[in-house]
């Protein structure tokens, strides 16, 4: 599901430049030190807290509040059902049913009035004409174009499944995507899983809800620009419940906000979220997922960076791995991405790369000039003799940066940077890059062997003829969990991860060269 409004980026606070032997700090040395660790996750919602997350989520914007993403909410409901109580399952098919059904609770989506249906070859769009959902017939027609536009590129071009059949549910046996005023309750749109595909229980048929006009005054932007990346983003919600729509949702949003750039990449929408994810906030993990917030939509980042990288098919591919159909992989997340990667490369190699990039977003990515650049966790400027060291503590799936620049003085070729690094052992997948940006503005990435005790060092220069600014970027890219399947869906897995808050002792200091 997408929402209207952005989570603004949580403000790192830096470290502030100082020396060892005063108190007040000067720009002769850096303080490093880690933000405060994220690691834990909300407890498991019982039953009839699903459902109540479920009416909140398409119960609109209430102030103060953090609220359910719609279709993963939807989708949570649905997969609870059998373990509801009577009253409480006919409440919750109410809410799952199509605007058509008018049984459902009041307050829900429901059309009270005639509907029509225009058809495609593969789409079918539904409208009322009165109440407070109406769409005009011109709207339908160019939501259709764009829905079956949409089926065509993602589908047709980009190879993904089709979204399961649902027998003639709407009329016929093709997606059915309902207009409503949806944009009233700070939603672009939503889906929702309906019936498991007969002897594959992880596949599900769905119908989807888009806003029946998606006007400026509601959503800031140009109608047509709206509808583009939210039926992108919304028919890939329908494409993934027919690989598995119990998947984690961190990767179900990220992957559908990142698909919106190959079928609607001028339209940029999905930039607003990135100062939520680990483009900006490196040290919340890669697979977080917060209900209310906007981290999985931001974290599109890293499937961008996988599909410049290896592709765009890369993505298709880790869906396969993680697809519940015949010769799928029929695996989670994390695991169905380290599986795809494996012919190119480790996943904690990639991890590491994708984080060094990162530093500098205008020279990794072709429209990463116009993106923000990630908080460092220390920064300052070294001179001669100059020293800093600290310990940071890093969560899985997750990286924290130092930026240090060389202090005038600094003028001759001779000067180095030593940089020590005493880590986690090797089975807890540290990772540690040196990214190296040069006056002339080249950018090198340098990685620092560690060997199996996390221990390791590398000298660069770091002087003023040769370095502008040098970064050290400290990765911890584990993907183990302990008990995976629970319902607490913060990571992969639903799992708990097993490598938290890991010390990484740090030390730089300037040397020269003999």
């Amino acid at each position: 599901m997408r929402r209207t409004v952005a989570a603004a980026a949580v403000a790192l606070t830096l470290a502030a430049t100082g020396t060892a032997t005063s108190p007040s700090y000067s720009e002769d040395d850096l303080e490093i030190r880690s933000p405060a660790s994220a690691a834990v996750g909300p407890a498991a919602p019982a039953p009839a807290q699903v459902l109540r997350q479920a009416e909140v989520a398409l119960e609109g914007e209430v102030a103060g509040t953090r609220r359910p993403e719609a279709t993963l909410a939807l989708r949570d409901l649905f997969a609870t059902l059998p373990r509801l109580s009577a009253a409480d399952r006919a409440e919750a098919r109410g809410i799952l049913a199509r605007p058509t059904n008018q049984s459902g609770p009041s307050g829900e989506i429901k059309y009270t009035t005639r509907s029509f249906k225009r058809c495609g070859q593969r789409v079918c769009v539904h409208r009322v004409v009165r109440t407070r959902h109406k769409a005009t017939r011109a709207w339908a027609r160019k939501s259709l174009r764009v829905l079956e536009s949409v089926w065509r590129t993602e589908i047709g071009q980009l190879g993904y499944r089709r979204p399961v059949k649902d027998g003639r549910r709407g009329g016929n046996g093709k997606l059915d995507v309902y207009l409503a005023n949806v944009g009233a309750r700070g939603l672009y749109g939503y889906c929702v899983p309906e019936f498991t595909k007969p002897g594959f229980p992880r596949l599900a048929s769905g119908y989807c809800v888009l806003d029946n006009d998606f006007a400026r005054r509601q959503f800031g932007a140009e109608p047509i620009d709206s509808l583009r990346v939210t039926a992108a983003h919304e028919f890939f919600h329908a494409v993934q419940f027919g690989y598995d729509y119990l998947e984690d949702p961190w990767m179900m949003e990220a992957t559908a906000t990142w698909i919106e750039e190959r079928y609607a990449d001028g339209v940029n929408d999905n930039r607003q979220y990135l100062p939520a994810g680990q483009l900006v906030r490196t040290h919340l993990a890669l697979d977080r997922f917060e209900s209310g917030s906007a981290i999985q939509y931001g974290n599109w980042v890293f499937f961008e960076y996988l599909s410049q990288r290896f592709g765009a098919t890369i993505v298709r591919r880790i869906w396969e791995q993680s697809g519940h159909f015949r010769g799928g992989g029929e695996t989670y997340s994390t695991e169905a991405v380290s599986r795809a990667l494996a012919p190119e490369a480790p996943l904690k190699q990639v991890f590491a790369q994708f984080s060094a990039a990162n530093i500098t977003p205008a020279r990794s990515y072709p429209e990463g000039r116009s993106w923000p650049e990630p908080r460092m966790v220390s920064q300052g400027s070294l001179g001669r003799g100059g020293v800093a060291s600290g310990e940071l503590k890093i969560d899985h799936l997750s990286t924290q940066n130092t930026r240090v620049t060389p202090k005038k003085g600094l003028d001759e070729r001779r000067f180095r940077l030593q940089v020590r690094i005493d880590g986690p052992s090797e089975a807890t997948s540290p990772m540690a890059t040196v990214v190296w940006q040069q006056p002339s503005g080249q950018v090198e990435r340098l990685p620092v062997r560690l060997n199996a005790e996390g221990v390791g060092s590398r000298v660069v220069p770091f002087n003023r003829l040769q370095t502008t600014t040098l970064w050290l970027v400290l990765s911890n890219a584990s993907t183990r969990f302990d008990d995976c399947g629970g319902e607490d869906h913060t990571y992969s897995c639903s799992g708990t991860p097993r490598d938290e808050n890991l010390p990484f002792t740090v030390r730089l200091r300037v040397v020269t060269r003999r």
